[in-house]
Order: C-alpha cells, then sequence, then structure tokens
C-alpha cells in the first residue's frame, strides 16, 4: 500500500474582503501545487480560520483551496481549536487523510511548563520573572492505516526566528533601538522554540513507552515547519541522535529526516537572502522508516520573498515548499 506524507506551511492562507493577493489570486496558482503532491496524508500549517456569522469560525479557505481536487473527497480533515471548540483566528494546524483519523489531542504546556524569566534589557525595567509561552500547540493524531497498523502523526509550526518584542526597544515593527534588546528578543524566541522542541519530544518518548509496552512497532511521523535546520538545537532535541545523547541503547528512539536522500544542492523548502533553507520537515520513526521509498521538496519555482519591495501580492503562491515522503506499507 502506497501512503504519501506532505508537510506544507500554506503562509497565511485567509479570505478577507481587503487582502491582495485574493483567496481566488492564490488558489488559481496554488491548486496546481497541491494536485501535484498526490499525498493520502497533508499536514498544513498557517491555515487561518474564516468569520462567519451566526456560526463558528471554521477553516473555509483551505475547503475552498481543496474544491475540484481528489482531496475535497477525503472523507478526514481535523485541525486545532479553541476552547470554544472552532478555529484559531490565526495558524490553525490541519491534517487531511484519506485514512481514518482515529484521535486527536492538542499538546501545549502539558509537558514543558512554562519557564519563568525577567527581561534584563526591558525598559521600564521588569522586576519580576515572567512565563513565557509559546503560540502554538503540538497537534497530534492518530490515524488507521489498515491492518492493525496505526500511524501517530505530529503536526507543528515552531517558533519563528523573528525576536520576541522587548518593552521599550523597538523604534517601530521592524527596528530595533539596541543590539542588546534585538538579541534578548532572539534568545527569548529560540527558548519558545526550543520549549516547544521538548514537548514534542516527550510525547515521541510517550509513544515508543505505550509500543514497547504493547509489543508493537510505533510507526511516528512528526511533519511541519519547524523553523530550523535538521542540526539545529530544536531539530535535535526530537531527533535524539545517539551521537548527541552518547546512548546506543537509545538508537532505537531515533527520528529521522525524510530529506536526507535528497542532494545537498535541492535540498530547501524556503529561500532568503537567495540562500536555501531547509525549514520544514517529516522526521519518521526507525520502524516507519523501513517503509520509506523517497522524499520530495517541490522548489523548483518557490518565490524568495526576502528581497526589497518584494510583496505578497507579488507571489501568490506559499514562501514554502512542500515536502512529501513516499512509503510502501505492506
Amino acid at each position: 500500500m502506497r501512503v504519501r506524507i506532505c508537510t506544507y506551511n500554506l503562509e497565511n492562507l485567509d479570505d478577507k474582503p481587503d487582502q491582495s493577493p485574493t483567496l481566488a489570486e492564490r488558489i488559481a496558482i496554488m491548486r496546481p501545487q497541491l494536485l501535484r503532491l498526490r499525498a493520502d496524508i497533508l499536514c498544513f500549517q498557517e491555515v487561518h480560520g474564516q468569520e462567519h456569522m451566526g456560526r463558528k469560525r471554521d477553516i473555509s479557505a483551505l475547503i475552498d483551496l481543496l474544491r475540484e481536487t481528489p482531496y475535497a473527497n477525503f472523507d478526514f480533515i481535523a485541525h486545532t481549536k479553541t476552547t470554544k471548540r472552532e478555529a484559531y483566528d490565526e495558524r490553525n494546524l490541519v491534517v487531511l487523510s484519506r485514512f481514518p483519523i482515529t484521535y486527536t489531542e492538542q499538546i501545549k504546556h502539558e509537558y514543558a511548563q512554562k519557564p519563568k524569566y525577567r527581561k534584563v534589557t526591558a525598559s521600564p525595567r521588569e522586576e519580576d520573572s515572567k512565563d513565557i509561552s509559546w503560540e502554538r500547540p503540538i497537534f497530534y493524531v492518530k490515524i488507521d492505516l489498515g491492518g492493525y497498523r496505526t500511524l501517530h502523526l505530529m503536526t507543528l509550526h515552531l517558533k519563528s526566528k523573528i525576536p520576541t518584542n522587548i518593552s521599550g526597544q523597538k523604534e517601530s515593527t521592524y527596528v530595533w533601538r539596541s543590539v542588546q534588546g534585538w538579541a534578548e528578543g532572539y534568545f527569548i524566541s529560540s527558548m519558545k522554540r526550543v520549549g516547544q522542541a521538548l514537548e514534542v519530544r516527550i510525547l515521541t518518548d510517550r509513544i515508543f513507552d505505550e509500543a514497547e509496552a504493547d509489543g508493537e512497532d510505533a510507526l511516528v511521523a512528526i511533519c511541519g515547519d519547524f523553523n530550523a535546520d535538521s542540526d539545529s538545537v530544536p531539530v535535535n532535541a526530537i531527533r535524539g541522535p545517539v551521537e548527541e545523547t552518547g546512548n546506543p541503547e537509545l538508537s532505537p528512539r531515533i527520528m529521522v529526516p525524510c530529506e536526507n536522500n535528497i542532494p545537498d544542492s535541492s535540498r530547501y523548502s524556503l529561500l532568503h537572502l537567495g540562500r536555501g533553507e531547509m525549514l520544514d520537515h517529516i522526521l519518521v520513526s526507525r520502524p516507519l522508516l523501513g517503509y520509506f521509498q523517497g522524499a520530495e521538496i517541490h522548489n523548483e519555482v518557490l518565490p524568495d520573498e526576502s528581497g526589497a519591495f518584494r510583496t505578497d501580492v507579488k507571489f501568490p503562491e506559499s514562501d514554502h515548499a512542500p515536502v512529501v515522503a513516499q512509503f510502501e506499507i505492506p
């Protein structure tokens, strides 16, 4: 049985009356990209919610994007929700599957509590430490692949590299008053990113523990926009390479980046100032790696939006490339 898993950051997919490019303009470019994926399971990031009079906020912009594609016929879709059981206003995580989704869970500060920190460059001065919280949860689903096989799938969107705001340290949205203020904001964003990664790793070990207790192989895939390359601290924290832990007994629990079989010259999912960066990953457990056939990064026409005067109006597509991993599961 062929199973193609895709992760794709759709870059602020929304449908607001005053937005430019419009949703229709974005769909014209992005729908052919989705068709090319030929995916069986899709993990989306940055899916914004839409308001409707008299009903809960939903993800109708994504549903419109999926129309006239095979994915419109997929019976199983799940997304992150607020405490009111509606889509978030911004940056929902979505899983779309042709296989049954049997379980969903949102995880945020369940395994890694909010660290406390006192900003040292803030003006006015902070007298007490405050909680540092990350904005987005982990979205964990179980998917029934048939034959008593369960895929444990996580999709996530780790904190970006954009520095966290420091009171009194910014002249405007993108202009800092001091290097030290910028550096502290960068440090706090890194703390959030690694904190999210810690929660992902603890959940991953919980899955391994339960599978081991049941005498089963753990088929695990962790997909999403990590905002970090595969050798960075947060991704390494999730991967758990033996070179870092120093313990060969933990080798069965490592997570492997599927993009490793793609040549370095083509291994990037985002362009920044002309430089390719691999920020989007599909990490899989060793039992799932046994069925791995190959990976793809659809970056042939990926735009570089980081240059001067390059706005979304000129690039209706996403600034991330979709990443696909294919498996042949007996």
